[in-house]
């Protein structure tokens, strides 16, 4: 919108008025102060800040902070954190910090909170104060509708960045705190925080910095297993399992045999270990918000409960792990520039996404299928849904790039869209993947099958064995190594795939494979549709449906259903005159494909009811993959176990 003239009359007006004596005129705001830079990265803030965090309010699911903050006299702000490691954004719960108290020797300070950063909290340090005492409440989400739920009756999820401060301006690795748990009677906990020692309900862990304490999560709760994934190694791996109930922390042995089988597959991908220890934090609940969020020494994961217990249902569930494990390599030890920042304030560039999540995506799926959590059978399906989405449902290709969609969690903030086909939403993830499919296959052929993108693993995210500081990169180092394995134009080859407005699909017949489709879902996406309670419509008349209350969960931009003027939010009411059920519209779309008439809808939306037709005569349509005459399968080695 153009900024409207100000008339010569009013303009002259203005101009008098500040001229005369006594006319006050208005005042630029003053710049925004950065509080992240450290003002000497190498200048460690003297003592330890001692924190204990009282997690025993489950019934009002309140976390209670204690600090003890060592300070010299002077002017002081302190942070809460902004930028979250592995979220992308500027995603730190602010709005749920209540009642803070600051005081010194035992008496209460003012503090201002910085008008230009709502995330700073400045003081005066009074002469003869050496520590602050500071307290507040995190004020978890007692419902779904306030967020993610992190704390029920019987467990927890415990993210330090969201009960604690810390001094502005300086380096999070060069902040030193000394934290400690209070947990529910009989609680045991998880985490890759080294425990110092137990007193009843009250964990005191080792002192670390603040850049580690914020990367090892606590996941607690009163049915608790852990499971040891590679006994008897010198950087062990552990399963630390929170339940709803005990019996959903039953695995049998076959299932745990896939689980080890995991951790092996990724050493002899990646030919190194970056860490000391690994604690793969797992809740199995319908009560505690789902997640899966990466760290270096462990990682976030929550899933429904019944994870082991309803072992085939819950089978599109099982890739999250390898997900997570992959990115202890890619993301946390090897990170890119932008997202390797000095502390949680400083702002994050995400624009390789595409490298740290794309290909992290796509070791997840091929780590499942390696190590036995999925069978071949649902990798592939798996693999053809990715793809069908990329050949059906994203026309927002057309204007956006996989690229740009790297910008999405600062511009989005994960935020529900209302035309994802067109608007696109971080499709770095699995458009990502299918890039990094094209480099394996490309790989693979440029090196007449003797090289690979495992290949590039190793070189790239290997190396360094028992050492975990960051290493940060960038696209030319990325370019540089797959250079090292395979002479190529590969700046261009990623450019062109990245930056296009086309999906990203040659990998997949380059691998010997094509999308097709048939009238029926594999195994895999019935079991996928299940989970979800969804039924999916987008290859064929452009729509998916929730089978719980027949609302239209999206729609295909430009397509079918679109074109009838069906939009995601509508609740379908009936198929040709017959109350909704799938299997209502899946007779009609049928009969519309044998000459009958058009699929007729009766839809609510708001107050709003209408009958509408859907000009589609193709038939029921689900992804499938089939192998391509006379190409070499390389699938079959890319997800054959090393």
């Amino acid at each position: 919108m153009r900024r409207a003239a100000v008339p010569l009359s009013l303009a002259l007006v203005s101009a008098l008025a500040l001229s005369l004596p006594g006319v006050a005129s208005a005042q630029a705001p003053a710049p925004a102060v950065d509080w992240g830079t450290p003002a000497s990265p190498g200048q460690a803030w003297p003592g330890t800040i001692a924190l204990t965090v009282d997690a025993t309010d489950t019934a009002r699911r309140v976390f209670h902070v204690r600090q003890s903050i060592p300070v010299s006299p002077g002017p002081l702000t302190l942070l809460f954190p902004k930028w979250i490691p592995g979220k992308h954004r500027a995603d730190g719960p602010i709005h749920k910090l209540a009642g803070l108290r600051i005081r010194g020797n035992g008496r209460p300070l003012h503090w201002t909170r910085d008008p230009g950063e709502v995330f700073a909290f400045m003081l005066e340090v009074p002469e003869g104060v050496a520590s602050l005492d500071v307290e507040f409440d995190m004020l978890t989400p007692t419902s779904e509708a306030q967020g993610r739920v992190v704390m029920t009756s019987d467990m927890l999820n415990l993210q330090w960045n969201t009960v604690a401060l810390y001094p502005a301006n300086h380096a999070a690795d060069r902040i030193r705190f000394a934290p400690t748990l209070v947990l529910p009677p009989g609680w045991q906990a998880g985490t890759a925080l080294e425990l110092q020692a137990r007193s009843g309900d009250t964990l005191r862990y080792g002192e670390v910095d603040f850049e580690t304490l914020q990367d090892s999560p606590v996941f607690a709760g009163r049915h608790f297993r852990r499971v040891d994934l590679d006994p008897g190694a010198r950087q062990p791996v552990h399963l630390d399992i929170v339940a709803d109930a005990p019996r959903y922390l039953e695995a049998s042995d076959a299932q745990l045999k896939a689980h080890r089988a995991l951790v092996q597959q990724a050493y002899r991908l990646f030919g190194s270990r970056h860490f000391d220890h690994y604690d793969f934090l797992f809740s199995l609940s319908d009560r505690m918000g789902g997640i899966g969020l990466e760290h270096h020494r462990s990682s976030e994961n929550g899933v429904a409960p019944g994870y082991f217990t309803d072992w085939d249902a819950q089978v599109a569930s099982r890739d999250l792990l390898p997900h997570e494990f992959v990115h202890s390599w890619n993301g946390k030890f090897r990170r890119p520039e932008g997202l390797a920042t000095p502390n949680f304030q400083v702002p994050m560039r995400d624009e390789l996404l595409w490298v740290y999540e794309g290909q992290t995506q796509y070791w997840g799926m091929v780590l499942a299928a390696r190590s036995g959590l999925w069978s071949r059978d649902d990798a592939m399906a798996q693999l053809a849904l990715v793809a069908a989405t990329y050949a059906v449902d994203r026309p927002g290709l057309d204007w956006r790039s996989v690229l740009d969609t790297t910008h999405d969690p600062i511009i989005a903030m994960r935020r529900p869209q209302p035309w994802r086909s067109y608007q696109l939403s971080e499709d770095y993830y699995n458009a990502g993947a299918l890039v990094w499919l094209s480099v394996d296959a490309k790989l693979r052929e440029l090196s007449k099958e003797r090289r690979s993108l495992d290949d590039f693993a190793e070189a790239f995210f290997g190396g360094d064995d028992g050492h975990w500081e960051v290493k940060p990169y960038d696209f030319d180092d990325v370019v540089a190594t797959l250079e090292g394995v395979a002479s190529f134009d590969w700046a261009t080859f990623l450019r062109s795939r990245i930056e296009a407005h086309r999906p990203p699909l040659d990998g997949l017949e380059a691998a010997g494979w094509r999308l097709a489709y048939r009238d029926t879902p594999s195994p895999f996406h019935k079991a996928l549709l299940a989970q979800r309670k969804l039924a999916d419509y987008t290859a064929s008349i452009g729509l998916a449906v929730r089978l719980e209350d027949a609302v239209v969960s999206g729609v295909r931009w430009d397509g079918p259903a679109f074109d009838a003027g069906i939009t995601e939010g509508a609740i379908l009411l009936a198929v040709n005159g017959y109350a909704f059920e799938p299997a209502l519209l899946d007779d009609a779309i049928k009969a519309a494909q044998a000459g009958g008439p058009l699929v007729e809808l009766v839809v609510k939306h708001g107050d709003v009811v209408k009958t509408v037709a859907v000009d589609y005569r193709e038939g029921l349509k689900y992804p499938h993959l089939e192998r391509i005459p006379g190409r070499t399968d390389r699938l079959a080695d890319i997800l054959k176990p090393l």
